[in-house]
């Protein structure tokens, strides 16, 4: 078995890119990937989308370098390549899997929660946003996030025509119907219920530990690098697509206003060493 990158030649989000394989297993795929710091969210289905920042580190580790044409040829002999054809929406394996770990026996929900979060209309509040708070949740909680905030954050877009409070309100009640279909307890699903609610304000009461760690998930997007940052302010606007340019502005300045007045913006003391600084750089930079 091994692991094979092809050069930093495709381009996308101001950079280019290289493609991670395996030639012969996923599970060796994804080991690779953890142990090097590649996220979930890289994976698109057979191999991994990595910047050109990375690739000499992955070498360094043992990824083996060729051409383009050569990582094509490997994946395709092992046969875990996936034609254009069939490629489904990206992130589906990794978050099924971590939806099974969250509530096992309603991988049927998981399929309906994944199909909301890849509807063609979402740009930033798609899967990737999804994963993404899950991924800040595993490092807010490292002995592992409530059950109840787990499922918040599934739960908390599921339902987004960019209504503001409308969207919230709307998951909320989705939640309240499918969890207690799935026969969780009604304290359960009330406490999944509230948790989406609050992420339309952000503003958990000071004694809400639950509710902290799931509005710092949620906004651990700003603290992002600038270019990541940038991509952000990109997917937002394109959600956004069918409010006009001078309207649009207005409403994302109250937002960051928002946001900067938020206090604390972060509730937890990992969170706010992670994202704070820089969360406050990059909308301060965004509002001038």
């Amino acid at each position: 078995m091994a692991v094979y990158v092809d050069p930093p030649l495709w381009p996308a989000h101001g950079t280019v890119f290289s493609h991670l394989v395996s030639d012969e297993s996923l599970d060796e795929l994804h080991a690779f990937a953890q142990a090097n710091g590649i996220p979930e969210r890289a994976f698109d289905g057979d191999h991994y989308d990595v910047p050109e920042r990375r690739y000499q580190g992955l070498v360094a580790a043992g990824a083996i370098p060729v051409e383009a044409r050569v990582l094509v040829r490997k994946l395709i002999a092992s046969g875990l390549r996936i034609p254009a054809r069939q490629r489904s929406k990206t992130l589906t394996v990794p978050l099924l899997e971590r939806w099974n770990a969250v509530l096992p026996g309603h991988e049927e929900l998981g399929f309906e929660l994944l199909e909301r979060w890849g509807e063609e209309h979402r740009r930033y509040h798609s899967r990737t946003h999804l994963l993404s708070v899950l991924e800040a949740l595993d490092l807010l909680a490292p002995g592992g996030a409530p059950r109840t905030v787990l499922l918040a954050a599934w739960f908390h877009d599921a339902v987004y025509e960019g209504v503001a409070g409308q969207d919230e309100e709307e998951s909320a009640q989705l939640a309240e119907q499918r969890l207690t279909d799935a026969g969780l307890p009604a304290p359960e699903v009330s406490e999944v219920a509230r948790l989406v609610r609050l992420t339309a304000t952000h503003r958990p009461e000071s004694n809400d530990d639950d509710g902290a760690l799931l509005c710092d998930a949620d906004l651990s997007v700003l603290g992002g690098e600038p270019d990541a940052y940038a991509r952000y302010l990109t997917a937002v606007r394109e959600d956004y697509a069918h409010i006009p340019d001078d309207d649009f502005a207005r409403g994302r300045t109250a937002v960051v206003r928002h946001l900067l007045e938020l206090d604390p913006l972060f509730h937890s003391r990992k969170a706010r060493e992670l994202w704070l600084e820089a969360a406050h750089r990059n909308l301060e930079r965004e509002l001038a």
